[in-house]
């Protein structure tokens, strides 16, 4: 029996491309997305340390710390190198394992790092606001997400389309957000504390893309490209912080321009 630290979920064929969320959400923020994938890829998605069904790490939850945790996941599945599409925290764990040459390639969607810190404190602000506001309103999460002005309501601020989004989707913001046990920690010390170093050697081919309705992470991404040699910024046209549902065909064509530069 395979003993993982976190929460993965698994289908599909191909070569391994993992999923990777942002803080306070799931795996599931890529429900809808992950029909297509499953398609042309071994995918495998996790539950990030603190959120869903993953425990707590036991020390601080830096990017270095999630990073571990999933890097030790994937020895234990058998895994070396792995494509990745990573979204906000996701995005950033992405490139950290292609710093630590465990990637075959990167699409990395809005991920925190380089933001200034005015922007840092209105991520801060918005992505905390949302904790106190569904925590609160627990008791209506679950009803919201069965219908679509009711999924509008609960996504309205990650996506640009939210009533396309899926109930599995709509229900991550329950477990990832409203419940997760590491949102403060992880949102403190992963993305608003977080300085991205050593990203000059990142071997493979990362796209780096960001909707451009994107209220959330300002427009930090394409600061990246100074940062990751060879890096390409990829726009989403009418796509928000988690475009996963806004925009799936053109992540779909993202992640095979990244493949077939590997």
């Amino acid at each position: 029996m395979i003993t993982t630290r976190l929460h993965w979920s698994r289908d599909g064929a191909g070569e391994p491309l993992v999923l990777l969320h942002g803080v306070g959400s799931t795996h599931d923020d890529f429900a809808t997305l992950r029909v297509s994938l499953c398609a042309e890829y071994d995918v495998l998605a996790a539950d990030l340390p603190g959120h869903g069904r993953s425990s707590a790490l036991d020390g601080t939850p830096t990017v270095d710390a999630i990073t571990d945790a999933v890097e030790a996941d994937l020895d234990a599945l058998g895994l070396g190198r792995v494509h990745v599409l990573g979204n906000s925290l996701g995005a950033r764990v992405g490139l950290e394992l292609a710093r630590r040459h465990r990637a075959w390639s990167v699409v990395a969607i809005a991920p925190p790092g380089l933001n200034a810190p005015v922007e840092r404190a209105w991520q801060g602000l918005l992505l905390g606001t949302a904790r106190v506001v569904l925590r609160t309103g627990r008791a209506w999460i679950e009803p919201l997400s069965r219908r679509r002005p009711g999924r509008a309501v609960l996504l309205g601020g990650l996506r640009a389309w939210p009533w396309r989004a899926s109930r599995a989707e709509a229900l991550a913001v329950r477990d990832g957000l409203a419940d997760a046990d590491a949102f403060w920690t992880t949102l403190w010390h992963a993305v608003l504390a977080d300085v991205p170093t050593g990203l000059d050697d990142v071997d493979c081919p990362v796209v780096l893309a960001q909707g451009v309705l994107d209220g959330v992470a300002a427009g930090q991404t394409v600061r990246y490209l100074l940062a990751v040699p060879g890096a390409r910024f990829r726009p989403l046209a009418a796509a928000g912080h988690a475009p996963q549902s806004d925009r799936p065909g053109a992540i779909v064509r993202l992640l095979r321009e990244a493949r077939s530069a590997a």
